[in-house]
């Protein structure tokens, strides 16, 4: 069996490195009393120090023998390295040299895992090799009658360090006295180099498959090769088995997942999920040769991402991906240009209480996209040609939509000029597509060709002057900017929408050509749009300390091409506001508001605060206003809710440790429920921390899964149970992993590439 990741036993050889890389470094004696005979032998009493390279001996009686190079030293014995390792006990026999020798009743420790036991013999066998007998380990300390809250003992320990093995014959594991993990034979790395073995189990208990226990086997095929097989039962489903296999070469690498049930019970079927990714190159490096990408996820039901969301890593789990892409880089005449080539296949996972839209197959997607400027003081300009096939997936609801194609170019040349605290930008923009469909359009036609052009200008002043706020002096900057844009009317209503959306109104999307993203919908426009943004920029450390922004735009004309179909006849937009601001350590602000003078009130209003006084403290809150579609309320924390006196910290009994609770609420107040809700309390009591959460996710209008996470962190072995740590880390702003993160050590790079390998799950 393999523990891992958070550390293991013996897991540095300090002693083999010091003796391996010191073996002819001078000796260097302290003692109060010394006699022998010179380059023969001595005999050292009292405070004896014997320092040989990064290897220190201290004892109260020494022997050394120069022509056998053997220590033998009696009474409170010492052994140090430089990295922090010790060993202690009554007696040792040691060749310097060798590294070979005794040493008995020692205790020991590492530094690197702050952890370490006793022994009853640890016999040195050279510097790669030593065998521990009767030995234990733990990271806690030991209280009167010498039981700490986790240990584990062992009958014999062998250890190899160029094989990097340790294997622990007759190993169990007690926490609180109780023995909760034993095996004959235990199975451990030396360092963080990758093992084959029997990983921690994992338990998780939900309401879709009841309680799942899962035991990865881990296989460390090759230093580029590596693979994981779970097998899991599920007390509801049945039997399953998780698998992940990941790969890293001089040119490519990739990792593919596949999660199988042969006979799921809940459904009476084979369920199966499948997720891999890969990508390199290929005909030279990164640079002049061809890249290359696959990914793809696939699932075997509709109803597959409910029952196992933990089994796609997915941001939209009903719609799963297939893609393909090619695409090199070429200069060409003063540009940089890329040719691409694209495959993208999605499959639908519906629901029939809350069906979704499909989007459109790309079978292919073909293009070539281009950034340079031709002459030296001429403008910049960029362009991009593309055809796409679209093809409309088999699980598609609604309406009738065409399949068919479009070839479309952008053309864009500006040129930004800078005086002082000033610039401005002219653009000119022109979008050209030609469409053939499948089925006639709405007015008879299957085929269709449009062009637009469009002049906008963009310009801004920045202003700036000494401030001082709460002792702090900051810049204060004032950045006005004006927007101007020109974009003729073109009918577009018969034309299909293939890969067209509306912008949402952000500050962002306000300052751009176009309410429309994609290629399909272009909105006339002449228009200014105008906004202000001041900053205080701390002068000692250059960080932003506030942001504040506002903007509104004004229609020179009615809008005919809209979102939402309806002509835009109002002059004045609605004005939005946000803001930012970090101006005491311990808060931050931020907000964004849109207001319609319209109505008199706001449509949409965002506004968060987050409270960090220390590590391991915050609260946050957050509320969301949609008028007449959502409102709601977040609210997220981890804060110590009992913590241990010092007086009680110091004894051997009682609480010794920190209690937090976490979690993060999400609230309609519109529907008067909660959403998606996380809680659970974190204990550590230094060298054991134990975590209790539980998670509920909305899968549906009436559907929801919950499930309960439970781990033991045994702080300088492994950690036990189910694992929370990326589910706090991704819901909870500001949350704070008790102890660094140790996750299993990636596959070995290719020097001469210096590639990367995949994330580990």
């Amino acid at each position: 069996m393999l523990l891992a990741p958070a550390g293991g036993m013996a897991q540095q050889a300090a002693p083999r490195t010091a003796a391996a890389d010191d073996r002819d470094a001078a000796l260097i004696l302290q003692a109060d009393e010394l006699r022998g005979r010179p380059d023969l032998e001595f005999e050292a009493k009292g405070k004896v120090h014997l320092q040989r390279g990064r290897l220190t001996l201290s004892t109260e009686h020494l022997r050394y023998d120069h022509v056998t190079d053997l220590a033998q030293a009696r009474g409170k014995v010492r052994v140090e390295t430089a990295d922090g390792n010790w060993f202690a006990g009554p007696e040792l026999s040691l060749t310097l040299g060798r590294f070979e020798g005794w040493f008995l009743e020692p205790e020991y420790f590492f530094a690197r895992t702050q952890a370490g036991g006793r022994a009853r013999r640890i016999d040195f066998l050279g510097t790669d090799r030593a065998r521990l007998t009767g030995a234990d380990y733990t990271s806690c300390e030991r209280s009167g009658d010498g039981m700490p809250a986790w240990l584990m003992s062992t009958d014999r320990v062998k250890l190899d360090f160029e094989a990097n093995e340790g294997v622990a014959e007759g190993a169990v594991l007690r926490f609180m006295g109780v023995p909760i993990l034993a095996a004959p034979v235990l199975s451990f790395p030396l360092s963080d180099a990758r093992k084959s073995g029997w990983l921690p189990p994992s338990i998780n208990i939900d309401n879709k498959s009841g309680l799942e226990i899962a035991v990865p086997w881990y296989w460390n095929i090759a230093p580029q090769r590596d693979a994981t097989l779970t097998p899991i039962v599920y007390s509801r489903r049945g039997f399953g088995v998780d698998s992940e296999f990941r790969y890293l070469a001089a040119a490519h690498k990739g990792d593919v997942d596949w999660h199988w049930l042969p006979n799921d019970r809940v459904a009476d079927s084979s369920r199966h999920g499948l997720q891999w990714r890969q990508q390199g190159t290929a005909f030279g490096d990164a640079t002049t040769g061809l890249r290359w990408r696959h990914e793809g996820q696939r699932a075997s039901d509709d109803s597959y991402w409910k029952d196992f969301s933990r089994a796609l890593r997915s941001v939209t789990p009903r719609l799963l991906p297939l893609a393909a892409e090619v695409e090199r880089d070429w200069g060409l005449g003063g540009f940089a240009t890329t040719a691409y080539a694209r495959v993208q296949h999605w499959q639908v996972l519906q629901d029939a209480e809350a069906p979704i839209e499909a989007p459109y197959h790309r079978m292919p997607q073909l293009g070539w996209r281009g950034l340079g400027r031709p002459w030296a003081q001429g403008p910049e300009l960029a362009f991009q040609a593309e055809f796409n096939r679209f093809e409309l997936t088999r699980d598609s609801i609604g309406p009738v939509r065409p399949n068919g194609e479009r070839a479309h170019l952008l053309a864009q040349a500006s040129q930004t000029f800078h005086a002082l605290g000033a610039w401005i930008t002219p653009r000119l923009s022109l979008n050209l597509a030609h469409y053939r469909t499948d089925l006639p359009m709405s007015d008879g036609r299957r085929s269709a060709s449009r062009a637009i052009p469009s002049v906008s200008v963009d310009s801004g002043l920045r202003f700036e002057r000494d401030a001082t706020w709460s002792g702090r002096t900051f810049t204060q900057t004032l950045e006005p900017r004006l927007l101007y844009v020109h974009t003729p009317y073109r009918a577009q209503d018969a034309l299909p929408l293939f890969d067209t959306a509306a912008n949402d109104f952000n500050l962002v999307s306000l300052f751009t050509d176009n309410a429309f993203s994609g290629i399909d919908r272009v909105s006339d426009a002449h228009q200014l749009t105008a906004g202000v943004t001041t900053r205080l920029i701390d002068r000692a450390s250059g960080t932003e300390a506030l942001r504040l922004g506002l903007a509104q735009r004004y229609l020179l004309r009615d809008q005919r091409i809209t979102p939402d179909g309806v002509p835009l006849t109002r002059r004045l937009s609605d004005i939005l506001l946000a803001g930012r601001a970090h101006l005491s350590p311990r808060w931050t602000l931020d907000g964004a508001l849109q207001y319609s003078p319209e109505i008199d009130r706001t449509t949409r209003s965002r506004i968060g605060a987050r409270y960090s006084p220390g590590p391991f403290r915050t609260l946050s809150a957050t509320y969301r206003l949609t008028r007449g579609a959502t409102e709601q309320l977040d609210l997220g924390w981890q804060w110590p809710v009992y913590r241990a006196a010092p007086a009680a910290a110091a004894g051997s009994s009682g609480c010794r440790g920190t209690l937090y609770g976490v979690g993060r609420i999400n609230y309609s107040m519109k529907d008067s429920r909660i959403t998606d809700s996380l809680a659970g309390l974190e204990y550590d009591a230094g060298c054991w921390i134990a975590r209790v959460v539980a998670e509920r996710v909305s899968t549906g209008r009436t559907e929801a899964t919950t499930r309960l996470m439970l781990q033991l962190e045994l702080v300088g072995l492994s950690r036990l149970g189910s694992n929370p740590l990326s589910v706090l880390k991704d819901n909870i702003p500001g949350y704070t992993l008790l102890r660094e993160d140790s996750s299993d050590p990636p596959l070995r790079t290719y020097v001469s590439e210096g590639a990367s390998a995949p994330p580990a799950r």
